[in-house]
């Protein structure tokens, strides 16, 4: 499991991108959150995340906050 910050929500597409600890930055869907809502989310929080491959690059899944 990797974890990061969120860096950046777009909230009227339902998507967003995680900096993750390592510098890679990793694009995230609101269908990839677990335990929490897309709304709940803000800038800055950190969670935690598996990565799976894409076709368009890595992608943020089982995606929760971390308490």
């Amino acid at each position: 499991m990797h974890t990061g910050k969120i860096k950046k929500l777009v909230r009227d597409r339902g998507f967003g991108f995680i900096a993750d600890t390592d510098g890679q930055e990793v694009f995230f869907h609101q269908t990839g959150l677990v335990e929490v809502s897309f709304d709940a989310l803000n800038e800055d929080q950190e969670v935690e995340f598996d990565v799976e491959k894409s076709e368009k690059g890595p992608r943020a899944i089982n995606v929760k906050l971390v308490q």
